[in-house]
């Protein structure tokens, strides 16, 4: 039989379209846009390039509240993806829905080696018995930026030591008194300012280790400490020194376009600042309070992990395994944290991270890492697990802005969203029983 041109093309095409029938094809729903997108989309064509067995497909559900909300509606519906990424107020949620996720550890089957990822990042989403029960996937934790050239232009010596908030505070009366209009801003305010400072200044942020211990938690964010920090931050709103930007990282659009000089963001907002400043920025540990304790103990993480859902097929899970393995491979992760600034998930990443010279060449890149790792974490600082925490997270929003705006005093503010949210918390240790 003799193949004329156009017969050769028709048979490849077939080809193909045969061998595109033949994998497997793996849903993986994210709460990623802009630059973190189109990261995502390079890994998920990386992994879809390495091999022919299976394809994931990747798909933007909204930000992360609505993610979630949009999984648990898939699900209730016999519609779910293979892989859903839930932020880490989600992790109790998804523990609770039993029927309606499959552990990663699960998943992943014998061999699977947890050892190899770092204790502080995966102790957030393992069990009791030390298994993991989804994936870290983008963790990060808050940082101080600081864009140099304003402190230069104020008068202030770029270098000046920012590691504790009365050093801060002292900045910021520099930066008022030079004409400043935006000395300070933040990102996730709730996420930063009392989870995080909780942990870092080794307090509770609710009773039962912050709700690892047992869904009969309190939440306890209204003590002198938290109240005299949520305090400082009112004063310096009510003085024109911090400006409040919105609930979760309106304040990054702010900062990255020159307009403000200090921010407290994830260390994940490496990506965009590296691809839209156009000063000189500088990313330094979190500040602590010396008032409180002598120094800091560590931060906790924000970001996501994926979970697996229930309801697919054997060959489908195979594809999921193949497919986070890929994605907790030393390079991959390498590269990953490298461009993101969210942390390495496994000790090999790091290592390699450091090995290619990249702390070396972007000072300070590594201090989200240090800032991780450098203690073994305490119940005060290992995280939080508490039910209905995005709604509860709402309430805190709600009450500080009122501080902000100086509605409420701290002590209130916090009084009344302990008490608000503890309410949610009973419901929910109610349905979980």
């Amino acid at each position: 039989m003799k193949y004329t041109i156009s017969t050769i093309a028709t048979l490849a095409v077939l080809g193909s379209a045969q061998s595109a029938l033949a994998q497997t094809e793996i849903e993986f729903w994210h709460a990623f846009t802009g630059r973190l997108g189109e990261l995502v989309a390079e890994q998920v064509d990386t992994f879809n390039a390495s091999q022919d067995e299976f394809v994931v497909v990747q798909s933007h559900k909204g930000n992360y509240s609505e993610t979630l909300n949009a999984g648990i509606a898939a699900f209730r519906a016999g519609e779910q993806p293979h892989i859903l990424m839930v932020f880490e107020v989600g992790t109790a949620t998804m523990m609770a829905a039993q029927g309606a996720i499959r552990p990663v550890f699960e998943v992943m089957g014998d061999g699977f080696d947890q050892s190899k990822y770092i204790g502080s990042v995966k102790g957030y989403y393992t069990s009791t018995d030390g298994n993991m029960l989804s994936l870290p996937y983008n963790s990060s934790t808050p940082v101080l930026w600081v864009n140099r050239d304003m402190l230069s232009e104020a008068g202030i010596d770029p270098d000046t030591d920012l590691s504790t908030w009365e050093q801060v505070g002292e900045v910021l009366d520099q930066l008022a008194a030079a004409g400043v209009e935006c000395p300070m801003t933040t990102a996730w305010q709730s996420w930063i300012h009392l989870e995080n400072f909780s942990a870092y200044h080794d307090v509770p942020f609710a009773t039962q280790e912050n709700g690892f211990a047992g869904a009969d938690t309190e939440l306890a964010f209204n003590s002198p400490a938290q109240v005299a920090h949520i305090s400082a931050m009112g004063k310096w709103a009510e003085e024109g020194k911090f400006i409040y930007a919105g609930r979760r990282n309106e304040g990054g659009a702010n900062f990255r376009a020159g307009e403000c000089a200090l921010f407290t963001e994830s260390s994940a907002g490496y990506a965009g600042i590296n691809a839209e400043a156009e000063f000189e920025f500088e990313v330094r540990p979190l500040p602590y309070w010396t008032a409180v304790a002598d120094d800091p103990q560590n931060t906790i993480i924000g970001g996501a992990s994926l979970w697996v859902m229930e309801g697919h097929e054997a060959e489908e899970y195979a594809g999921v395994a193949a497919f986070m393995d890929f994605l907790s491979s030393p390079e991959i992760q390498a590269k990953w944290h490298q461009d993101t600034g969210y942390l390495p998930i496994t000790t090999e990443a790091g290592e390699l991270t450091r090995a290619q010279g990249f702390y070396e060449a972007n000072p300070g890149t590594d201090i989200a890492v240090i800032q991780m790792t450098a203690k073994e974490p305490t119940a005060n600082s290992k995280g939080l697990r508490l039910g209905s925490f995005d709604q509860i997270r709402g309430i805190i929003d709600e009450e500080l802005e009122a501080v902000w705006s100086g509605d409420k005093d701290a002590q209130a503010a916090l009084d009344s969203a302990v008490e608000r949210g503890n309410a949610l918390l009973r419901r929910f240790e109610q349905a979980s029983r």
